[in-house]
């Protein structure tokens, strides 16, 4: 008993301190119940990991990862569809034709060769004014290819505090 306690305290540590949506710090609990196959919610600044009791001797961190990786994903849906929208009307109709929200190394978004905007899903670790600013980025590298300085200027026109975000915008 007390080594199962010490492993889910273990998990909960280890995914504690990594685990952010929209800037905040989100605590993981882990709960075993008679459910069929894991399950989460997230309530307050809480998300409630539900596993089955014939988890309890496994190593469960790589499942708990999974789960919440599949939170980040379908959060990043939702909100990235409205901001894309609320860019798209602030932008005056400038806005990609396609979009996907797909995992990619070291970025949050980039625009491709036709015009489909990738977004990461770990976008939603960040404040949304982030997810904002980047997606302004992105919709104005629709009009200018390259780095220049209209791009620029262009996106500190619609941004908010363009300068205290543009680091993040390096790596987008």
């Amino acid at each position: 008993m007390l080594k199962s306690i010490f492993k889910k305290e273990r998990i909960e540590e280890k995914l504690g301190k990594n685990v952010k949506l929209f800037g905040e710090k989100i605590s993981v609990k882990i709960i075993y119940s008679k459910v069929q196959n894991p399950e989460l919610t997230l309530v307050g600044n809480v998300i409630n990991v539900y596993l089955p009791k014939k988890y309890k001797k496994n190593k469960n961190l790589e499942i708990v990862k999974i789960a919440i990786d599949k939170m980040y994903d379908e959060i990043a849906r939702i909100e990235i569809e409205k901001a894309m929208e609320e860019t798209r009307v602030m932008l005056k109709g400038l806005a990609p034709e396609n979009f996907e929200i797909k995992r990619i190394p070291n970025k949050l978004a980039k625009m491709t060769w036709n015009q489909t905007l990738v977004i990461n899903p770990e976008i939603v670790k960040y404040d949304k004014i982030i997810l904002k600013n980047v997606l302004i980025y992105e919709f104005c590298h629709l009009k200018y290819k390259t780095n220049c300085k209209s791009l620029y200027d262009m996106v500190k026109k619609y941004s908010q505090n363009f300068e205290d975000y543009d680091y993040i915008l390096q790596v987008a």
